[in-house]
């Protein structure tokens, strides 16, 4: 570019010359190279900020600005009776909770309960009782989906499956290594890869259950609490919903869900 440019030769050579020819049909060439890479500038520059990113900056700055959802702190029980035991949520509190928020006893004692552990493990996640419910509202109604009825135990009455994840209907394609397709389970709707990793014992009783609430909602905990997030910010609220499932809507739906259930 820089020797077309400075040679005067160019300048004086006649219109129709072929080396004129040629230096403007490299000129178009160039110019049209350009537009083009402007344009694919554009579509990244697009696509990053619409794309399914669990990070903060990956979240639309609308939802981000939003406050974060406030719950009443879990009372905890007066003592434990063992040094081992999980911690838990007091049952006056829990009945309390329960009747304002009208969300099942079991679905409240297992947010209270992971709530507290969060305290405990991860003090400046702030995670509150809420967003554990308003989570679980949208997921599963609190283990009630479908007419099922959530028994004390923590386990629905009947197990709880989603679609398959296999790039139909606007989800995801999922496979679960044996040829055929993931299915969100549980309460709290994990895959079983993403169990693997994040799934708890919340009850205490020595297993991680993807089907029992107080399993699954300790790790939803967790899960939320991930990359040092400080939930108590709208924008570390924001983001760790929408790191849960990427879409808006889902942010929204679940914001709605948290204050409705601490209102």
């Amino acid at each position: 570019m820089s020797t077309v440019v400075s040679d005067k030769r160019l300048d004086a050579a006649p219109h129709n010359d072929p080396v004129t020819i040629r230096a403007r049909e490299t000129t178009v060439v160039v110019a049209l190279v350009l537009v083009l890479l402007g344009a694919l500038v554009a579509v990244g520059v697009l696509i990053n900020i619409g794309g399914a990113h669990p990070q903060d900056s990956g979240i639309p700055m609308a939802l981000a600005d939003q406050a974060a959802p406030q719950g009443v702190t879990v009372a905890q029980q007066s003592a434990q009776t063992t040094k081992g035991d999980p911690l838990k949520a007091s049952s006056a509190w829990i009945a309390r909770t329960s009747q304002s928020s009208g969300i099942s006893p079991t679905a409240i004692a297992a947010y209270g309960d992971a709530t507290l552990m969060l305290e405990h493990e991860q003090p400046s996640c702030h995670l509150g009782w809420s967003t554990l419910a308003g989570v679980g509202t949208i997921e599963s109604a609190n283990g009630t989906i479908g007419g099922r009825q959530l028994l004390t135990n923590g386990l629905s009455s009947s197990p709880i499956s989603g679609p398959a994840l296999n790039g139909a209907g606007g989800y995801a394609a999922i496979g679960n290594g044996n040829g055929g397709w993931s299915s969100a389970l549980g309460p709290m709707q994990f895959i079983e890869s993403t169990w693997a990793r994040w799934g708890a014992d919340g009850d205490g009783d020595g297993y991680s259950d993807i089907n029992n609430i107080f399993d699954a909602s300790l790790a939803a905990g967790r899960y939320l609490c991930a990359d040092g997030r400080d939930l108590a910010t709208a924008q570390g609220w924001t983001a760790a919903i929408y790191s849960y499932n990427h879409s808006t809507d889902y942010v929204q739906q679940v914001y709605a869900a948290a204050n409705a259930a601490a209102s």
